[in-house]
């Protein structure tokens, strides 16, 4: 459905002129920086180590031009928060030395196929490398105590200055102290798409792994359709690196760290659980074994995607979908080994969309994109995703942006940036409404609850193309509160305005 081979050449071309990446065992990490790691994971005692504090890195970020005043330039080197490519790489180090002596490596940890030591934890080269090792997407399971607040943020895109906001935010009302949450039971999760179209990716990505890294099971850093080399190396990423720190830059180990992020998140509490991911659906994957696993943490490879083995086995989704779905889009599902994320057809998790109102088609193919699940159709997988004791009740997402604005935007923007699909209030004749008209039937209250069967969109950050082609300065993040009872959570959706 993709094709980004000629992408994937200029990448690795580009990389093979930067050198090969250093390792921990190389000695690339700096001792203090690993045994700061370590101590995260309880292996060690903590070491002092030079990172900036969040107070001395929110300074440096906010002396940063805005991404809308740059005119898609990189920011003068004088004012970079990080004067060299070595600070950034030895957070990229300790990141990777995180994952292999962390709860990632731990054989318990993960169900089914284990991850090999020479493979998937050999960040010295990548799936699109000769030689290459396999590419290998997998799920994640967490589960938390009720009455645990599990916060989410969208599409970054680049734009550290509402990230900085959001951690201020955090820190100024009691949830974060330094980098490190300050409450119990609170979780950050981010949805992927953390560079491209904004031109501070780097320092986007510097941001959210010293986060992960002083909050290693706290902080869940979600797999997007951008996380991809071959995808950096067209929207934006490969020349903000480059344009930063010329030949040192280096994508391929970039690229090993976005290996190391679940493609999706299934967070539960008691038999609930949320479907956390960038895109949309994957009807090719079955989680009930995970769901139903032992443990608060697991992980499994999703292996081979059997789409057709979906509608082989429920056939009571084929027959609710297939009088409302376009049949080309019934006959685009096939069973696959992906070897990349879009080869040899994207992974819906990444990729995959959802319709917006009541009465769109069930099932329609986007050939750009993926597949547009619609209400029945997405409905019916969360049904079958669910096991006699584990329900997937809902799906958190984002991805589905535009940088002009058209009906899904303006629906974000009118339920202030967190949009629930398929509302009954909405309808085909309003797809084209204005946000005025929009706002006076779409939900945009701070607090909302959470229908069983329920898809929600959180916006992208606004000081990226998105926000300055569809015209709104208002960041959005979502405060998830869990209970029990699956009709007890609630959706506090708060929004900041971004004054660059």
């Amino acid at each position: 459905m993709f094709k980004h081979a000629g992408l994937l050449a200029l990448a690795l071309a580009f990389n093979l002129r930067c050198g090969r990446a250093s390792t921990a065992a190389d000695g690339g990490a700096e001792p203090g920086v690993t045994r700061a790691v370590l101590a995260q994971i309880g292996a060690v005692q903590p070491a002092p180590v030079s990172w900036p504090s969040f107070a001395e890195w929110k300074t440096r970020c906010d002396r940063l031009p805005s991404n809308r005043s740059l005119n898609r330039t990189v920011a003068p080197k004088h004012l970079l928060p990080l004067k060299s490519y070595r600070e950034f790489d030895a957070v990229l180090e300790a990141y990777f030395d995180f994952c292999k002596r962390g709860r990632l490596a731990a054989a318990d940890s993960w169900l089914g196929e284990q991850p090999r030591t020479n493979q998937f934890f050999n960040v010295q080269t990548t799936y699109y490398s000769r030689p290459p090792i396999p590419f290998q997407p997998f799920a994640q399971k967490v589960v938390v105590p009720a009455n645990s607040e599990v916060i989410f943020h969208g599409d970054l895109h680049g734009d550290i200055h509402s990230l900085i906001g959001y951690l201020d935010w955090l820190e100024r009302n009691g949830y974060l102290r330094d980098f490190k949450l300050a409450r119990p039971n609170r979780y950050l999760v981010f949805l992927g798409d953390y560079t491209d179209r904004g031109l501070y990716g780097i320092e986007v990505l510097y941001t959210v792994l010293r986060l992960q890294l002083a909050n290693p099971e706290l902080v869940i850093l979600v797999r997007g359709n951008h996380e991809d080399a071959s995808l950096t190396a067209r929207y934006g990423f490969l020349y903000e690196g480059n344009a930063k720190y010329g030949r040192e830059f280096n994508l391929t180990k970039v690229a090993r760290l976005y290996d190391f992020l679940p493609v999706v998140l299934y967070l539960g509490c008691g038999e609930n659980f949320l479907q956390c991911n960038h895109g949309g659906m994957e009807p090719g994957f079955d989680p009930r074994e995970l769901l139903d696993a032992p443990g608060d943490l697991r992980f499994r490879f999703l292996g081979m995607l059997q789409q057709q083995r979906l509608t082989a086995q429920n056939p009571d989704w084929a027959a609710s979908v297939a009088p409302h779905a376009e049949p080309a889009a019934l006959r685009g599902l096939h069973d696959f080994l992906p070897q990349t994320p879009t080869s040899p057809k994207s992974i819906g998790f990444l990729w995959n969309d959802f319709s917006l109102v009541p009465g769109e088609s069930d099932l329609r193919l986007d050939l750009d994109r993926g597949f547009v699940y619609g209400e029945r159709a997405a409905q019916s997988l969360l049904k079958a995703s669910s096991s006699t004791t584990k329900k997937v009740q809902a799906v958190f997402r984002a991805h589905q942006h535009s940088g002009i604005i058209n009906p899904m935007m303006r629906r974000l923007k009118a339920s202030r940036g967190v949009f629930r699909h398929w509302q009954s209030t909405d309808s085909v004749p309003l797809l084209q409404a204005r946000e005025p008209e929009l706002e006076k039937c779409l939900e945009n209250a701070e607090e909302r609850s959470l229908p069983p069967g329920s898809v929600w969109t959180f916006n992208v950050s606004p000081d990226s193309v998105y926000g300055e082609g569809c015209n709104f300065h208002f960041d959005t993040f979502g405060i998830l509160q869990t209970s029990q009872e699956f009709k007890d959570w609630r959706l506090r959706v708060v929004n900041q305005t971004i004054a660059k």
